[in-house]
This record gives structure tokens, sequence and C-alpha cells, in this order.
């Protein structure tokens, strides 16, 4: 506790000093000034940055997203301490779980679910089979990245759902839970951006059928997909990685340690790895793929494919596209899971692996498997608040228009990189592509090649900002579907992110260029196997 308050002791006074210096301009605005003395500054991005950096050097992620959000509020209210404050519980912490009940709902629904399935003897029967049947670690790895890979509806549904079902196997191989939150998170987000049918897609079109490109917004997205490096290269580095059978970073120590000691630094209690011996495979199974009926019919109905929508409009009858363009995943996915979780009781105690009081006793245990990502949630959407109060879009919106008049071919490469601080720093990558889609779109010629190109580096970097950032929902949820410290999980996975993205931004001053998406590719996946090869090379001179 000494070493972890003397460590913590500088960085306080840091912040503290930073603040101090800051109260000087502040303190110069105008009296009952319509915004803040900071608005549309790069200050908009130092309270995330703050709390990232707070998170990744004392390991914690609660105090330094706290800290984060009061220096965020102070910024945005010019230094006055109670607005400050009425802005931290009243436009944050409360706006966040108001606006975010229906996710909070999903999360402890799903929590449920997955303790029933423990307790009913379904995932340890699941891990037998994996056992017997997935010999090495590289297929363990494989066909979690497959099954990723498989759901690409929605990128909260696919974190806990292949974290649910893939412990048994990653834990059966000794791999790490830091490298199976990896391999969640690198194939949710990444997978939901190069899906036609996905939430993220109608998300995109959303935002682009508002604007005079020349072509529909589903068009705009299915044209950009070939062109988002990020996303494609990330498969390619994880199948890469798998069979070339190294690691590095962070990660390495990880995987060593699960490999050698039996350490897979999980946050599992010995109580929830206990099932009835009694449970199958299809005591997993079955309610895995009902969750999935059940959330996408609920996504649907939400949008209006059966009639009318959720909120009594004109639907968008036998439309799957469309409806899905007009759902709210935060109205579907509780709809939906609420009546898996009913119909999975029924199926459990029918088939006597549960009985109905172990059922019940399953709630309480599933809402306290989720209360830290849930908070964690609940902070860093309180930290995106304070960061759009400070005008991070305004700013960001300025330096890419200056951007645009010195750099042309050039722009796809820094559309991506613009993308990923703003996503880094945000922690959404939806917030970040409906800042920077009309920018882009009027940056380029319509129905243009660049304009292709410049939207797919936008989404490409979209994603890879998000992925990296500490204070991203994908993140918490892919730390919570492999049930593992959040800011391991973040520390981990960041140096491969890195990579990626380095080679991404390669690969987008090609395609700038070159504007061949063959040529691209080739170069960009040459590269990405190139630099594995330097790594491994790398890590086995260290060895």
């Amino acid at each position: 506790m000494k070493n972890l308050t003397r460590r913590l002791l500088p960085l306080m006074l840091m912040v503290l000093l930073v603040c101090g210096v800051m109260t000087v301009p502040a303190l110069a605005a105008e009296e009952g000034a319509s915004a803040p003395a900071m608005y549309g500054t790069f200050w908009a991005l130092v309270p995330p940055i703050i709390a990232i950096v707070l998170a990744l050097i004392t390991k914690e992620a609660y105090s330094s997203l706290f800290i984060g959000v009061v220096v965020g509020a102070l910024l945005a209210c010019d230094f006055a301490p109670v607005r400050a404050l009425n802005l931290i519980v009243d436009g944050g912490f409360i706006t966040a779980i108001s606006e975010n009940a229906g996710i909070f709902i999903f999360l402890v629904l799903l929590g449920i679910i997955v303790a029933l399935v423990n307790v009913a003897g379904g995932s340890a029967a699941f891990g037998r089979w994996a056992e017997k049947n997935i010999k090495t670690r590289v297929g363990a790895q494989i066909a979690t990245f497959i099954l990723g890979v498989l759901i690409f509806i929605d990128d909260y549904f696919n974190c806990l759902t292949v974290g649910s079902v893939m412990r048994p196997v990653t834990d059966s191989h000794r791999i790490s839970r830091a490298k199976l939150a990896y391999l969640i998170d690198a194939t949710a987000a990444p997978v939901c951006m190069i899906a036609p049918v996905s939430s993220w897609a109608a998300a995109v079109s959303g935002v682009a059928d508002d604007l005079d490109t020349g072509i529909t917004g589903i068009q705009l997205f299915i044209r950009a997909i070939p062109y988002n490096l990020y996303s494609l290269l990330t498969f390619v580095f994880i199948i890469a990685l798998a069979l070339m059978k190294f690691d590095y970073g962070p990660m390495k120590g990880h995987e060593l340690r699960a490999l050698e000691k039996g350490d897979l630094g999980g946050l599992d209690n010995a109580d929830e790895e206990r099932g009835n011996p009694k449970g199958r495979v299809l005591d997993l199974i079955l309610p895995v793929i009902l969750l999935i009926v059940t959330c996408t019919v609920g996504m649907l109905y939400v949008g209006g494919f059966f009639g009318t929508d959720w909120w009594g409009d004109a639907g968008n009858g036998g439309d799957f596209i469309g409806a899905f363009g007009n759902t709210d995943a935060f109205v579907g996915l509780p709809w939906g899971s609420l009546i898996a979780l009913v119909v999975i009781i029924i199926y459990l105690v029918a088939r006597r692996v549960v009985t109905f009081k172990d059922a019940m006793g399953c709630v309480p245990k599933g809402f306290n498997a989720m209360v830290p990502p849930i908070l964690i949630l609940t902070l860093a959407v309180s930290l995106k608040t304070m960061t759009s109060s400070l005008g991070a879009a305004d700013f960001v919106h300025d330096v890419m228009e200056g951007a645009a008049q010195s750099l042309y071919s050039m722009l796809p490469a820094v559309i991506f990189v613009v993308a990923c601080i703003l996503a880094f720093a945000s922690g959404t990558s939806w917030g970040t592509f409906g800042i920077l889609i009309p920018i882009v779109t009027a940056i380029f010629p319509a129905d243009s090649t660049l304009l292709i190109i410049g939207i797919s580096a936008c989404l490409a970097g979209a994603v890879c900002g998000d992925h990296c950032s500490p204070i991203s929902d994908t993140t918490i949820m892919a730390s919570a579907g492999a049930q593992i410290e959040h800011v391991n999980h973040v520390s981990t996975q960041l140096p491969y992110a890195i990579t990626v993205a380095a080679v991404s931004f390669v690969g987008f001053i090609v395609a700038g260029f070159v504007q061949n998406v063959f040529i691209t590719w080739i170069v960009s996946a040459v590269l990405m196997l190139a630099v594995l090869f330097v790594l491994r090379s790398r890590e086995a001179r260290k060895a």
C-alpha cells in the first residue's frame, strides 16, 4: 500500500500542477461565456489522455477514469467547482446510467445466463469435449478467432458470447485470459466494421445517407470494405501470430505464466468453476444458439422488420438491412436476452441439471460478475461527456480542414491517424466516424476512388482507436468476456494493436498514391508478415 501511495503521489501532484497552470487562461474567460475557455482546442483531449496514462501506470482503472472525469469537468466549467460537481454527477454519472441502462440490463442478463450454464455443467462439459477434439493451443486460438468472425451482428454481443463459450477451451490449453481477451476484442469491432449486415454497417450507412456522395450509404460502406486495412490486417495478424507460435510485449509474460505455471490471470472464483457433472455440451451450445437467435430477432423487431417499429412508426417490413439501420441495440439486445433467459431456465430445470432454487441463486451471482464492467462503462461514458463538452469534435474538424489544404494523396493516411487519435481519446468509434465522415465526403470528389479510400481510412482508424482505448466500451466488454482485469487486457493488447496500426498507416499511404486495391493489399500483407518475422527473430534472440 505504501508503494502504491508513493507511486500515486507524484502523479496526483502532476495533475494538480497541470490543472493549476491551466487555471490562469481559464479564469481569464469572460463571465457567463457560453463555451469553456478551452473549447475546441487540444485541451479537449487532455482529460482522456490523463485517465489513460494513469491507468497504464497504476494498473488501476477506477480511480484513473474518475480523475479524468474530474479534470474534464473542471476544464469544461472553467474551474468553477460547484458547476463542475453538478456536471460530474448530473451530466456525467446520472446521464451515463440512464442512457446506457439498456446495455447494463443486457450485461446483467448475460451474466446470469453464463452463471446458469456454469452451474448446469455445460461449460465444464464443453471444456472436456474441447480437450479431446481441439488438440493444440494453435487450434484453440484459431477456433476462438473463427467464432468471433461468425458472430458479426453486434460487437457487445460478440465479446460476451465468444468469451463465455471459448473460456473452457482456452483454459484447457493454458492460454492466458489476456490472450483470450485480445482474440475477443480483435474479432469484435473489426468484423462488425466489414460485415454489411451488422449494427455498425447500419450506423455508418445512416451517417452517409444524408451526404452528397453520389451513392447510397450502404453502397459506400460495402465499397469501403476492401480498403479497411486495419480490420483485415488484424485478421492476418491473428492467424499468423497463432501459426508462428510466439508472443511479444507484456502478452509474452502472461502466456509464459499460463503455460509454465497454469496461472491464467483470470477473475473466476472457484465456486463458478464447479458445475453439475451430469452437464452436457448441449447445455452450453443450446443456450448460446438460443441467445443468438432471440437477440437477432429482438434487434430486427425493434427496427421494424416485422411491421411497426419499437416507437410505433412505420417499420421496414421485410427489409433486413433497413431494420438494422433503424434498430436500437440498447433495446433489442435486452429484449432478446430476457426471452432467452426465461427459456434457458425452463430447459435446464426440466433437464434436472439445476433446481429452480439454484437457478434463482444465479441471478445475484450473474449481477455481481458484471458489476466491474458496469462501473468502468459508467466512468468511461462520463469521461466521453466531458470530452464532448470541451469541443473535441470541433478541434478535430479544424485539424482536418487544415490538413486538406496541404496534403491530398497523403490524406487517407492522415485521416486514419486522426481517426485513431480521436477514437482512442474518446473511446467511441461510432462517435468518431460520425464526426469524420461528413468531413471526408466534403474533401474528396463524389463517387471517386479517393473518397472510398478516405471513408475506409476513417472507419479503419475509428476501429483501431476503439480497439486500443482503455475507455472504449468494446474493450471493457472484451475484459468482461474473458474475465480478466481490464487494465491487464489493455496493456497486453496495446503493442499488438499498434503493430497492425503502423502497417495500416503505410498501407493507406500506398492506397492514396496508387489507388489500386490489389497493389495496396499485396504491399500491406507482405509488410505485415515481414514485421512479424522480424519480431519473432528478435524474441528468439532474447530467449
